[in-house]
């Protein structure tokens, strides 16, 4: 098929905007995405685009949508198809008042994937080639990210685009994170006479109270989030075993070996000072942040694309964990870039302005072209 001249290759809003609210309207937590997967195969083939299985385990896979010659691809544009589950499972889908689009995954990262897929479908509806870019959405990205884990192992790209909320943002930078296990012991008692025994929760408060201290004076920018908080045994007991976990982001430019040496030095200081301490620590997850270049020849391309849409080019660090940072770790450059707000994510409040998806997808396309 001849290619038609690029200032024919437009997206379509409404086309657009009914591809978004099915991808919403179906139900598709971390692990349990094979209806998503099935009918966005169903959409991406029924539109021309030659896209492929690529399995991540029995039941799961990414699908990919990749240049012939995939050693000559220069960039990938990635997006995740999974969400958190839902906060009320009678009300999660789609719903639309003026340019306001909510419902789960709305803004991480259904929008997102909505864009992308429209910008690629614009490209094979005016016969553009799929030469240096190409598609990659996939799973597992709000636990493991056992999608792009795979996506990376099987191939190799040096640039990346990830869909992630950022308010169409550039995000040249990324915060990194580590995941953090704290257990503290004591000794059961009856729960009428707690005197008898020694709280693991009493003692894991206060070891959380000395790690409240240390992020408020660490450098500015780490952040800390207590997920969870737990006792063991349950019951009329008094619990000799309490385990938290705790989330914590560092500015692209932390050393992430320095805030686990500093970490394992605060749990060792609180077992010889405060009474009855006994603690362990462990670290889960560590993903390293990065910081990319705004003279690089790409994202001077990404920056003409916005200024041919009239855009502000801001670049800015993202601060949440995502898959760019396994994207990062496995060789590639990724600049995270996406409609909706990262503020609404995750809560049952999750919003995107349709008019900003437009423009994402637009976006896309003219960064696409101009690769």
């Amino acid at each position: 098929m001849a290619t038609k001249p690029e200032t024919n290759t437009q997206v379509q809003p409404e086309r657009l905007k009914a591809l978004l609210k099915d991808l919403i309207d179906i139900y598709s937590p971390s692990g349990k995405e094979e209806e998503i997967l099935e009918f966005t195969e169903e959409y991406l083939k029924k539109h021309g685009l030659p896209v492929e299985r690529q399995a991540v385990d029995e039941n799961r896979f990414n699908l990919v949508v990749l240049p012939e010659e995939t050693e000559k691809m220069e960039l990938c544009f990635v997006g995740h198809l999974d969400t958190v589950t839902a906060h009320d499972l009678d009300d999660y889908g789609f719903h639309e008042e003026g340019d306001s689009i909510t419902g789960l995954g709305a803004a991480d990262m259904k929008a997102g994937c909505a864009a992308m897929i429209e910008a690629f479908t614009s490209l094979a509806e005016y016969g553009n080639p799929l030469s240096t870019v190409g598609l990659a959405l996939v799973v597992g990205e709000e636990q493991e990210s056992d999608g792009a884990k795979t996506l990376m192992r099987e191939h190799t790209f040096p640039w990346a685009l990830v869909g992630e909320p950022t308010n169409l943002v550039p995000c040249l930078g990324h915060y990194g994170y580590l995941e953090v296990l704290l257990r503290t012991r004591g000794k059961t008692a009856h729960s009428s006479m707690p005197e008898l025994g020694q709280n693991a929760i009493e003692t894991m408060l206060k070891l959380l109270l000395k790690l409240i201290e240390y992020t408020d004076s660490a450098p500015q920018g780490l952040v800390y989030n207590i997920r969870q908080l737990s006792g063991f045994p349950g019951g009329f007991v008094v619990p000799d075993s309490c385990e938290a976990w705790i989330d914590l982001h560092l500015p692209p430019d932390s050393r992430m070996d320095t805030l686990k040496a500093e970490l394992e030095q605060l749990v060792e200081e609180a077992g010889e000072n405060i009474s009855g301490m006994d603690a362990y620590i462990r670290f889960e997850n560590a993903h390293s942040g990065y910081l990319i270049s705004p003279k690089r020849p790409v994202v001077k391309k990404l920056k003409d694309a916005y200024q041919k849409m009239a855009l502000p080019w801001e670049p800015q660090v993202f601060r949440s964990h995502s898959d760019g940072n396994v994207l990062w770790a496995g060789g590639a450059d990724p600049v995270i870039l996406g409609p909706g707000n990262l503020e609404t994510a995750h809560t049952p409040e999750e919003t995107v302005n349709f008019s900003k998806v437009v423009q994402a997808a637009k976006l896309y396309l003219a960064f696409a072209l101009s690769l």
